[in-house]
């Protein structure tokens, strides 16, 4: 029998927000990746800049929320306090490595390509004329600088907006001293301005909004002297609070609570590092920020904006390949609802083509034989083909009806419209359980079919979003079995029409039967190990953080199962812990596709079974969010899903990262003598070449 250990103890445990910090590092090591091409490479650093505002949206408030309760230690016993300290101590050496490698690295291999980004240092007399009469008509226009004295307090400064901290001396019109003023750039203005290449000499030739404004800040403060103007910018909690129990219209609410997402609490101020101390100190006081949450930049505050870039400079030879998703060979030709009753389809995004679950919905819409539509939608994007089926289905008479997650985090705006236009077109729309997040992907159409009604079914891991199909990988299963048809009916029954929780034929559900079923799983790999009977665990997934399932893990480990986990997020388990997790290994992919798909298989004695779920096994998905969790049943695709989701996964020495016993990663070299092998890379040769 193992040595008995105290598998609570909190340094088996990475902490949560040091665990997603390390994840955005390895984000960043894809843009410091000299393979990959330059663009994308650019591409990768401006990801990393905007995961880390939204970690401070996110994540760093809620640490300070708990801060504010009083200070309840966090789930790896440390203090709020301790926990900011540590946060700010590695956010900062990210953002270091990220504006190094901007100003030293990539900035000059960008021109060396012929792309420049030109500092205010470098304009040429023709380029900064041009500049000029660009600030003049363009900028100056929409530009409102505000003055600081007694009738002119600190300005609301909006989340993440590029503002100029400008120092003044001498008196304005009215005999007013000048101390100091605020220059806010309008939303409504470009981050990035392209020189034309007649005026530049260059083909792609841009200049930073923030340079412009710096440079040319002096015109907006006619007769004083601007002894100084430095870029800032806020990070602000963005999180939604709204007490559902408390209100009666939760679109409604929500609606206020936007409106005023954009000044709510500060996190984090990032201010040009050549600002005197003593204005910083005026920031810090007006934001309530504490010193250690203030970044010095070396370069522009906003630097995710260079992401424009991306898009402006047609340059393919600097981006990856074009592919083209495959219109999957088993939906081709016939109807759908024909090719489904024959057998389930699986589909593997993104290389296989979303437009086969947009052809199904489309043609659901117009049979006359299709009674009903059901639908969930966590994250639809705009202007939805999808959404645009499902008001024809319902203006050619359908019963549609419509499960929409207000809460979606930052889509919360856009689903509220959403809802609003498939509601004047007559679908039902419900909005999810009171206190539970609708994170559960699903479809179903009720079809008559001579004198029965069939059920067809669509379950993913991934959302209802055309755009996101193209760029997440995640899997899909269409179905007619009519054990999973049940299920679904039963769960949208649950969702819309306040029904008891219904013991399912198949399915999993959170928050109900998913948790507990994992932990089973679990205990039942450990039974079949200590009987000598095959036994093992893989799973793909986003993020880790649920104790219940990482204690089970770890005593599934110390009964000699072996476990490899495919965590491409944040993982707060640690791997080979001696006597504690010696047979688990921890891998995470970042490549040119971001890893979405949940994929769970369990070897069972020999019997093996693989789901597919929308759930991360973190705390909000399985005890907190409607979720769901589907078997592949058909032998065939899950041995394809086992292929190319688990197997491929585990082969990846490319674009893969170990991660070590004290919750660092190490990139995965190949074996001597070992063929290169990039998971991604292999599907886009398999399905799309």
């Amino acid at each position: 029998m193992p040595k008995p250990i105290d598998l609570r103890d909190p340094s088996l445990y990475n902490n949560r927000e040091l665990a997603q910090l390390e994840f955005n590092v390895r984000v960043m090591a894809q843009a410091m990746d000299e393979r990959l091409p330059l663009l994308e490479r650019l591409r990768y650093l401006c990801i990393s800049c905007t995961n880390l505002d939204e970690f401070f949206e996110i994540r760093v408030a809620a640490v300070r929320h708990l801060q504010d309760l009083g200070g309840p230690t966090t789930a790896d016993n440390l203090s709020p306090a301790a926990a900011l300290k540590l946060i700010h101590e590695h956010a900062g050496i990210l953002v270091e490595s990220q504006y190094r490698y901007w100003r030293d690295v990539l900035r000059p291999q960008l021109a060396d390509s012929g792309i420049r980004i030109l500092s205010r240092e470098t304009w040429n007399a023709r380029q900064k004329r041009w500049l000029k009469q660009y600030f003049d008509d363009e900028i100056m226009p929409v530009l409102s600088p505000l003055g600081l004295d007694p009738a002119h307090p600190f300005p609301r400064i909006l989340n993440k907006s590029l503002n100029i901290v400008v120092v003044l001396q001498g008196k304005d019109a009215f005999g007013r001293a000048g101390n100091m003023a605020i220059v806010r750039a309008p939303r409504s203005l470009p981050r990035i301005i392209q020189i034309p290449p007649d005026i530049s000499g260059g083909p792609h030739d841009f200049v930073l909004l923030s340079a412009v404004l710096s440079n040319f800040v002096d015109d907006l403060f006619p007769g004083m002297h601007v002894k100084g103007a430095y870029q800032f910018r806020v990070t602000r909690n963005s999180e939604l609070l709204v007490d559902e129990d408390e209100v009666e219209n939760l679109a409604h609410a929500l609606k206020g609570e936007l409106a005023g997402r954009g000044f709510a609490r500060a996190m984090r101020l990032e201010i040009a590092d050549n600002c005197p101390k003593a204005i910083v100190k005026i920031l810090l006081g007006n934001f309530e920020l504490p010193e250690n949450a203030v970044y010095r930049i070396n370069g522009p505050v906003n630097l995710n904006r260079v992401i424009a870039v991306y898009d402006l400079v047609d340059r393919p030879e600097l981006k990856f390949p074009a592919f083209k998703p495959r219109r999957h060979p088993d939906v081709d030709g016939d109807s759908l609802f024909e090719r489904i009753r024959r057998s389930d389809v699986l589909l593997h995004h993104p290389y296989d083509s979303f437009n086969a679950v947009l052809d199904l919905i489309k043609e659901a819409s117009s049979d006359p034989d299709v009674l009903a539509i059901k639908q969930t939608l966590y994250r639809a994007g705009k202007d939805s083909e999808l959404a645009l089926h499902l008001i024809e289905a319902a203006r050619n008479g359908k019963d549609v009806t419509v499960v929409i997650e207000l809460r979606a985090r930052f889509d919360e705006e856009a689903n509220i419209r959403l809802a609003d236009r498939l509601q004047e077109a007559g679908v039902q729309v419900v909005y999810g359980v009171v206190g539970y997040k609708t994170h559960a992907k699903m479809m179903l159409i009720v079809r008559r079919e001579g004198r029965k009604l069939q059920r067809y079914a669509h379950l993913s891991t991934g959302n209802y979003h055309a755009g996101t199909a193209r760029a997440y990988t995640d899997i899909g299963l269409m179905t007619a079995n009519p054990d999973i048809g049940e299920d679904v009916h039963r769960l949208f029954q649950q969702m819309s029409g306040l029904a008891p929780a219904y013991k399912l034929n198949c399915l999993l559900q959170s928050p109900f039967t998913l948790h507990k079923a994992l932990l089973h799983k679990f205990q039942r790999e450990a039974d079949h190990a200590i009987e000598g009977r095959p036994a093992r665990i893989i799973a793909k997934m986003n993020a880790l953080n649920e104790p219940g399932v990482m204690e089970a893990l770890y005593k599934a480990s110390r009964a000699g199962v072996k476990i490899d986990l495919i965590v491409r997020g944040a993982c707060c388990l640690k791997p080979g812990i001696p006597g504690v997790s010696d047979n688990i290994r921890v891998r995470s992919v970042v490549g040119r596709f971001l890893e979405h798909s949940r994929v769970y298989w369990f070897e069972n004695g020999g019997d093996a079974e693989l789901y597919c779920s929308s759930a991360d096994w973190m705390e909000r998905n399985l005890l907190r969010r409607i979720e769901t969790c589907f078997p592949i049943i058909d032998p065939g695709l899950a041995e394809r899903v086992f292929r190319e989701e688990l197997a491929n996964y585990l082969a990846d020495n490319q674009q893969a990262w170990e991660m070590q016993p004290d919750g660092s990663y190490v990139r995965v070299a190949p074996a001597p003598n070992a063929m290169p092998h990039s998971a991604q890379d292999a599907l886009l040769a398999q399905l799309c070449l």
